[in-house]
């Protein structure tokens, strides 16, 4: 499988997925990785492993993703020969322009068990609310904040000791090992459907 990867960061899960390529437990490659901002290292990620990148202008906003960005996203991803897009700490809502040109293969890995705690920062609203676990989940993105259908999830205790930035750490040690995962059974239930 062909796989697009849209992040703002650091890339770490990102770097997940081209370690599970690397050990043979995810059959698929990254065609491009293209972020919304110039300096987030996952750019850099990807260029020292030979794969093509770029910048999304979203004309100025910090936060909003503008239609005509998503169309131009949309065009990169397809000419690049994309099958699956994979959202690595993106942080801006996909909307119909993207959605419509890759319907039901948008993947989103977030930092909680879904449907609790969507949003930004939601380890530290785990904290917040005194759960005593938390997780993380990998999804199909929708329209919506966080909302589209799950794919996998997986928890991780909350102990009584935690600060948010070790319990982020934990699920990201998950998240590492998830993502791939639900990368592999979507790839899986495309190419069932597509021999049928």
């Amino acid at each position: 499988m062909v796989l697009g990867v849209l992040g703002s960061g650091s890339g770490s899960n990102m770097q997940a997925i081209l370690d599970a390529i690397d050990a043979g437990t995810l059959d698929a490659r990254i065609a491009i990785v293209l972020s919304d901002n110039p300096e987030a290292y996952i750019l850099e990620r990807a260029r020292s492993r030979g794969i093509e990148t770029g910048v999304i202008d979203c004309r100025g906003f910090k936060t909003k993703f503008p239609e005509e960005a998503q169309q131009e996203t949309a065009a990169r991803l397809k000419a690049a020969g994309v099958e699956i897009v994979c959202l690595a700490g993106f942080l801006r809502l996909v909307k119909a322009p993207l959605l419509e040109v890759f319907p039901e293969r948008i993947l989103n890995i977030h930092p909680a068990l879904l449907p609790a705690f969507p949003g930004l920062e939601s380890w530290k609203q785990a904290l917040d609310a005194g759960v005593s676990e938390t997780g993380c989940t990998v999804h199909f993105v929708d329209e919506g904040m966080d909302t589209g259908p799950i794919i996998l999830q997986e928890a991780v205790p909350v102990m009584a000791d935690d600060t948010a930035e070790s319990l982020h750490a934990r699920i990201q040690l998950v998240e590492h090992r998830l993502y791939p995962a639900a990368i592999r059974k979507v790839a899986d239930q495309l190419q069932a459907g597509m021999s049928r």
